[in-house]
């Protein structure tokens, strides 16, 4: 029943930052995602019988994907394969799933934010036992593997019925399909004080919550409306769409515009957020004010104890280097260690497991905890909520006193996507060999203090990662970095990241990209953005 299939390698299944993404039809080539899995279960040791998660973000193609990997688990000897039914798990219930169930390990189905349809994205990622990405050390051994491989093990057998809940036979293995949203939902519950957000949202209190046609509608749905009480309603676009009804499922000011507007207008509910394709990221916005992802990361992180959760406190803070520092002033305060990472969620995981960080956060978007290891939108948005409760001030009211407590990093990110690989590649050499030359340097009322290409050395396992993105720091707390971003599919992406501290709380009124006009010009004179790009402006600024 088991067959052994030749096959050759692809030379072009490299993991980024979060897994192997490509366009559907670069998937959808004879034995490419067969390549690519077999390349995984070749990399690891001691699954036999052992438990595997699979589910994605119901994207195009998704349910195909997740037909082969249960096929080829079963070849590959695993006992057990637990599915959300309908192929549906967001990337952090699929976490949680992996740990609350003791799994060796899950194939998570998604590309995150980017667009779903037959000529747009998909993704593989495979995350380890402790429910988060798989580390460096094992995504290079999948692509060592997958340029040698020569065969693929699988079995042939029907489809596995995927919408019906229970226990099915596939070969000797046994593929439970599970509620998608229970376990997660319940998790939730055990964190936040459930009855004093229902409260809140009983007392007139109204929020707006757009799934974007993504993953998490029905676990927002079953929690928002179903178990606290939301207004029906409140959730927007709660059904899962192949194609994510031909939007964007990015959480941001350009893809989530016609919420951002609606929470500007006069009559704008109390609280809006949204989330994206797999829901592992959060857009929080509060009546006439957006809270930009570095600052929620530091409202969470001085409130958390708001939460049954978190009441204890924190043992630290961790961030992506490209992240504001804004989390630094709140881990100072509080005593905690504060720790920045390299880009991407994994390198949290080590911290998390040592027991010296409870909260984490990036910059684009993602916002977490030690509950799971991925980071987790909904989480955010019920620690909104839950602080919101406990404190009865509105988001403006919040925001304001944290910025005149600890100061207030103005702070935005120029996205140039679908670069030229080559030229964006020679704009960060460029970067690289001015940086001996860059500190003492004065560009105006700026002063270069420091420049370096960010380096990272991991303080559980000792690992480094060079090469993590240009930071150049000014006088005064202000700074730039530069970096080319993991998560697209085709070209390059430039992300430019500016960031002003500014401590006076008289100047916190400043709108974002005026505040920063300085540090733009600077930004683009240091590293000739234009020039080398040809772009005049970025694609996308957030």
């Amino acid at each position: 029943m088991i067959i052994t299939v030749q096959t050759t390698p692809y030379l072009d299944q490299k993991p980024g930052t979060s897994g192997l993404r490509k366009k559907v039809p670069v998937f959808e080539q004879k034995n490419y995602a067969e390549n690519f899995i077999q390349s995984i279960f070749d990399s690891l040791d001691g699954f036999k019988g052992d438990t595997l998660v699979i589910g994605g973000d119901g994207r195009y193609y998704n349910r195909e994907v997740i037909q082969i990997a249960i096929k080829m688990a079963a070849a590959n000897g695993f006992g057990r394969v637990l599915v959300g039914r309908g192929g549906i798990l967001s990337t952090p219930a699929a976490s949680n799933v992996i740990r609350k169930y003791k799994a060796f390990g899950g194939i998570v189905l998604s590309a995150s934010h980017n667009p779903g349809g037959p000529t747009e994205d998909f993704g593989i990622k495979y995350n380890i036992g402790n429910g988060g990405p798989a580390p460096e050390k094992v995504t290079d051994a999948i692509f060592a593997r997958t340029k040698t491989i020569d065969t693929y093990k699988i079995v042939d057998v029907p489809n596995v019925n995927l919408d019906i809940e229970g226990s099915q036979d596939v070969a000797g293995m046994e593929v439970v399909v599970i509620n998608p949203v229970s376990d997660y939902a319940d998790l939730m519950e055990k964190l936040f004080d459930f009855p004093a957000i229902r409260r809140l949202l009983s007392s007139g209190f109204r929020i707006v919550f757009d799934a974007m046609s993504a993953v998490t509608g029905p676990y927002a749905k079953e929690i928002l409306e179903n178990r606290l009480g939301a207004a029906k309603g409140s959730v927007l676009n709660f059904v899962p769409l192949p194609d994510f009804g031909g939007h964007h499922p990015d959480p941001n000011l350009v893809h989530a515009r016609a919420l951002y507007e609606e929470m500007m207008g006069e009559d704008a509910p109390d609280f809006g957020a949204a989330s994206d394709g797999d829901g592992d990221r959060n857009l929080i916005i509060g009546k006439g004010i957006f809270i930009t992802p570095s600052d929620s990361l530091a409202i969470l992180a001085a409130n958390a104890t708001c939460a049954p959760g978190y009441s204890r406190g924190l043992a630290g803070i961790a961030r992506s280097m490209p992240t504001s520092a804004a989390a630094d002033r709140v881990a100072e305060k509080l005593g905690i260690g504060m720790y920045e990472t390299p880009t991407g969620w994994k390198f949290f995981g080590n911290l998390m497991d040592a027991g010296m960080v409870t909260i984490c956060g990036e910059e684009s978007a993602g916002t977490g905890s030690n509950h799971v290891r991925e980071k987790d939108g909904l989480w955010a948005v019920l620690l909104w909520l839950n602080i919101l409760a406990v404190r009865m001030e509105s988001v403006a009211e919040i925001t304001r006193q944290h910025w005149t407590t600890y100061g207030r990093n103005y702070y935005s990110r120029h996205d140039y996507e679908e670069v030229d690989t080559d030229a964006a590649n020679g704009l960060m050499q460029a970067l690289r060999d001015q940086l001996a030359t860059l500190p003492g340097k004065s560009f105006g009322a700026l002063t270069v203090e420091t420049a370096d290409d960010f380096s990272y050395s991991d303080p559980v396992d000792k690992s480094v990662s060079s090469n993590q993105g240009i930071r150049i720091l000014f006088e005064g707390g202000s700074r730039v970095v530069f970096r080319l971003s993991g998560t697209g599919t085709s070209g390059a992406t430039l992300r430019v990241y500016i960031e002003r501290y500014e401590p006076d709380a008289d100047r916190h009124h400043f709108e974002t990209q005026e505040a920063l006009a300085d540090l733009i010009a600077v930004a683009d004179e240091i590293a000739g953005i234009k020039q080398r790009t040809g772009r005049t402006e970025p694609s996308v600024i957030t």
